[in-house]
Parts: structure tokens; sequence; C-alpha cells
């Protein structure tokens, strides 16, 4: 008896993914012209847009009628090579011809990261945790055609941090905020899980040394915390215990957004990400950071003129345009291509991610990536197909 119950254990082992994926193998594919922008591929892994990649493989959505998006092929940006050679192929090398051809064959447009590569990181001659002239990067003048082309015509637009921050010229990010009627502080931010200098050499030497220049060479940080850093270099530390309750920054989601969306109604958010500030008239937030501050840290905040709550996922859906951006690096995530040909892997997604390590990315994707953008891509085809 217990030989055939560990041999049914097994068997059942065995079938359930083969199940899975002969599910995902008779799915039926959508087509859906996708415009992916990346501007911040370091090698041909495309962490910056494989989040991207992965949902569109497992919904099946494909760039003609049976082929699927390739994750480091299929987007217009910067192409890793060996020997530390590479080829640009983004927007720039379009004219308006070719520009306006694209925005009648793209359902969507996706500018993914738009920060680009500098020297220090590609040419490895200098120290990588230091800023280095930039090799590429930035919202392009073609980049904000394609996008003024994709709105005029109603396509989807999804944006995310990167797009507008540093290095984008001024004035494209002025006509991006124009376009799409909101407004970055210049701040953006990111947690650290230990602002201790001698234990943690993750943290960017530039930001430790703009902080330093006025704080008379000071650096106390101990413990946790949020570094806030804007356009001017300036540096606002908030640390865990002298300024904030809770050193995590928090996705907060309201009840009508959660059954909407599919989302929880709270969720850690360790990476970067910016603070804009939306034209409510136009917009409206989906999601919003929440930044868990004492006394001392909300006086901070507003005398930095940092909000304590500002949007993670802001929305425009209409009859004119579809629009959203995402105010953090969501589509980077440490997730595997190999999941998602399994109908259904969702149900499994406890086996991809351990929340006891408080710098995982991976509860993000499953809980709050993966289900806002199917819904995004779900509706916005049945209503092109309709």
């Amino acid at each position: 008896m217990r030989k055939r119950f560990f041999s049914g254990i097994l068997l059942l082992i065995i079938a359930i993914p083969l199940i899975m994926w002969i599910l995902w193998l008779f799915k039926p594919n959508t087509k859906l012209v996708i415009a992916i922008v990346d501007k911040t591929v370091l090698t041909t892994k495309g962490q910056e847009h494989i989040s991207l990649n992965w949902v569109l493989n497992n919904e099946k959505y494909t760039k003609t009628s049976s082929k699927p998006y390739k994750v480091d092929n299929d987007y217009f940006g910067f192409f890793p090579e060996e020997n530390e050679k590479f080829k640009l192929k983004g927007l720039e090398r379009f004219s308006y011809p070719k520009l306006s051809q694209l925005s009648n064959d793209a359902d969507l447009a996706y500018f993914t990261d738009t920060y680009g590569i500098f020297n220090n990181e590609w040419f490895h001659r200098g120290d990588e945790m230091e800023r280095s002239g930039i090799l590429y990067g930035g919202l392009s003048d073609k980049d904000i055609q394609l996008l003024k082309l994709m709105k005029e015509k109603n396509k989807l637009i999804i944006t995310e941090f990167n797009t507008i921050g540093s290095p984008t010229a001024y004035q494209n990010r002025i006509k991006f905020e124009e376009m799409f009627q909101l407004k970055w502080t210049g701040w953006t931010a990111r947690y650290f899980d230990n602002l201790n200098l001698r234990e943690n050499k993750e943290i960017p030497k530039w930001l430790v040394r703009n902080y330093k220049k006025t704080h008379r060479g000071q650096w106390p940080f101990k413990s946790s915390g949020i570094a806030f850093v804007n356009n001017q270099d300036e540096v606002v530390i908030l640390e865990k215990g002298t300024h904030l309750n809770v050193a995590m920054p928090h996705i907060i989601t309201e009840k009508v957004f959660q059954e909407e969306y599919s989302l929880p109604d709270s969720i850690k958010y360790p990476f970067w990400f910016d603070i804009i500030v939306p034209n409510k008239k136009f917009n409206t937030a989906i999601s919003s950071f929440n930044i868990d501050a004492n006394k001392k840290g909300l006086k901070e905040l507003e005398e930095n003129g940092i909000p304590l709550n500002f949007p993670a996922v802001t929305s425009h859906t209409g009859q004119d345009y579809t629009f959203y951006y995402f105010s953090g690096d969501f589509a980077d995530n440490p997730v595997s291509m190999q999941s998602s040909y399994f109908e259904g892997i969702e149900y499994f997604k406890g086996f991809f991610y351990d929340e006891r390590n408080i710098m995982e990315r991976g509860s993000f994707f499953w809980k709050f990536y993966k289900p806002l953008l199917t819904k995004i891509l779900d509706d916005y085809t049945e209503e092109k197909l309709d």
C-alpha cells in the first residue's frame, strides 16, 4: 500500500506539470504588435524587460500569428555583444515616415527603461559604483514622436521608471509631462536593507558623497532606510527608528482597484521608484506608495517637498487615449522564462520566492505586476477585437 501511495504521488508530480504545459501549448495565440523600448540592457537576459516577456509568453501574446516575442531580440534600444561591442537599434535611427508606419502597425508602446548604459559599467575601466559619461540613454526626440503618434491613434501606451528622469533632456521631459498630464517632482528613491557603509557595498558612492557634501562630511546611518535623490544631486536619507516606523516602502491599493486588477491591498517594494504628481482631472492613481514616517521623518519630507503618499500606478483610460505610468522598475524582476510555459503556474507562485528575504522581488512580480499587466492587456485586446 505504501509503495502504491508513493508511486501515485510520483505520478501526480510528473503529470501536473505535463498537463499544465499541454494546456499552455494548446492555448490560442493572440497577435499583439508591441514596440518595446529598453535602453538599459547590459546582458542578453534583458533584465529590464523580462517580466513583460514572461507575461506575453504565458498569455500567448505573439508578434505575428505564430511567432512569440524573444527577450534578446524584440525590442528597440541597446543590444550588447561580446568583447565590449554593442549595437544601437533604437528609434533614433527612424525617419518620421517610418515612425508613422510603426505607430500604424503597433498596438502598444511599452517603454520599460530609458536610463541607459554608462561608460564605467560597460567598458569596466572605472568604478562601476561611480557615475560616468553616458554611452546611450534618455528619452529621445524620436521616442517622443512615437508616443505622440500612438496617443493620437488611441493606441495603448505603458511607460515606467526611468522614462523621464535623468538622463532624459529637460525639453523632452516637459513634452512627456504635458502630453500625459503628470509631473515628475525631480525625486527618485530606493530602499536599502542596510545603510551601514562597512557592511553594504551596494550603496552608490556618488550617493554617499553627495549626502556628505551637505552634512559636514557625516554619514551616521547604521540601520535600514530609504534614500531620496533629486535631479540637483541633493540626497535625503530616512532611517528606520530615527525617521521611519517601517523602513520598507509599500504599495497600497484601494478595494475598488484590488477587485478590478486582482491586486493585494499592500505589497512591499524594495527597489528604485520615482515620485510623480499626476493631474487628477486627467489621471487616476490605481495604486500609491506609502512612506511610514514618524514625526521627525515627516518634518524631513516636508522640508524637502517630498510627499508622504504618491502614485505607484497612474492611468488614463478613455475614448481619447489609454495610458499607464508605473512609478518603479516594475518590469525588472528575477523571473525565469521557463516557468511561463505552464498554464495556471500562478497557483504555484509560492514556490518561486521566499518572503523571509526582505529584498526579494519575486512576490511583487507574482502578486502585483503579473495580474496588473495581464488585466491591462486583456482589457485592451478585448476592446480592440470588438
